[in-house]
């Protein structure tokens, strides 16, 4: 059975601990990072559980925060479920390649924190997505695949990819329009799989609901390009180090839904920004999906079974009142 860590803060002191029932037992040393923790702390996690006099806490009595941390490489898989390339407007079937993208680790947030909406952002989205966190140092090409899998995952933890579609799309920047801050709610725990868990990955639930209704269900099986090959393809890219965070998309039900005449536009380099812009957001906000100031997302990631379950994250939409240069533009 695998192991719940739980990063939170306490009369405004951050710890660690494992999730127990509804009580975290708190772990006796304090760890700087995930990549400390990691290096460190699982030891000790994994140990708690059979000591005597451990101190505990109700679950419900702190403030959860991300067990991922900054500084982190958060690289995503674009358009990885073939119900989510319909309804983008592609080609359902596998693409020639895998869509790698980043968002920064500022977008971190916690599972019960408010999403802040810039007040420029119209076409405010959601994603539930599948997070894997590294457990191992990759500075060359490794070949990965299921079997030794196990030595380069350490755990998996829920992921919410929120995207400023009115900035992705008609700018061109995948970076922005999904790194604004509190665009990456994470956890609520880390879940330290044992390398007998490791086939679970492929047969994971997602379900996420806006407002109560179920916008997206998902199953891990129906990734196009798994774990173990986009590992492989991008250790022969990049470096990746304990505690980075691969996201590896997500399935149909997100609010976007192009056809294929509305992503040319977007593509068309002849047509000026601004009117890409109405005629996105026109043509968007009929369906009414988008994310509103005082909406309430909640998802689930867990096996059919709940011999996995990486928990429940649920975080509301409000607008975020910090002064925004570009509105004030």
């Amino acid at each position: 059975m695998g192991i719940k860590v739980v990063r939170f803060e306490k009369e405004n002191q951050e710890q660690w601990g494992v999730l127990s029932g509804e009580e975290l037992l708190i772990l006796e040393n304090t760890y700087a990072s995930l990549a400390e923790f990691l290096e460190k702390g699982i030891d000790e996690a994994k140990s708690i559980q059979a000591k005597v006099n451990v101190e505990t806490i109700p679950f419900n009595e702190v403030t959860i925060l991300s067990p991922v941390t900054k500084p982190a490489r958060i690289i995503c898989q674009g358009v990885n479920y073939s119900t989510h390339r319909s309804e983008t407007g592609m080609e359902a079937s596998r693409p020639p390649y895998n869509m790698i993208f980043s968002k920064a680790d500022s977008s971190l947030s916690g599972a019960y924190s408010e999403i802040k909406r810039p007040p420029h952002v119209k076409l405010l989205d959601y994603e539930l997505e599948l997070g894997l966190v590294i457990g191992a140092n990759i500075s060359e090409a490794v070949e990965v695949s299921n079997e030794n899998l196990h030595q380069y995952i350490a755990g998996l933890v829920i992921v919410n990819d929120v995207s400023a579609r009115d900035v992705q799309l008609p700018q061109g920047q995948w970076l922005k329009g999904k790194s604004y801050r509190t665009f990456c709610p994470t956890g609520p725990y880390l879940y330290l799989l044992d390398k007998e868990e490791l086939p679970f990955i492929h047969d994971l639930e997602l379900n996420l609901w806006v407002n109560d209704e179920l916008r997206q269900s998902a199953n891990s099986s129906q990734l196009l390009y798994k774990p173990a090959e986009t590992l492989s393809e991008l250790s022969e890219v990049m470096d990746l180090s304990p505690g980075d965070l691969i996201v590896t998309g997500t399935g149909g039900g997100v609010a976007l839904n192009l056809t294929r005449e509305v992503n040319e536009l977007m593509a068309n380099l002849s047509i000026p920004y601004q009117q890409k812009l109405d005629l996105l957001v026109e043509n968007q906000l009929r369906s009414g999906k988008y994310l509103k100031d005082g909406d309430t997302i909640r998802c689930e990631i867990k096996s059919a079974d709940g011999v996995i379950d990486l928990g429940e994250q649920m975080n509301k939409i409000v607008m975020n009142k910090e002064k925004s240069l570009i509105d004030s533009k």
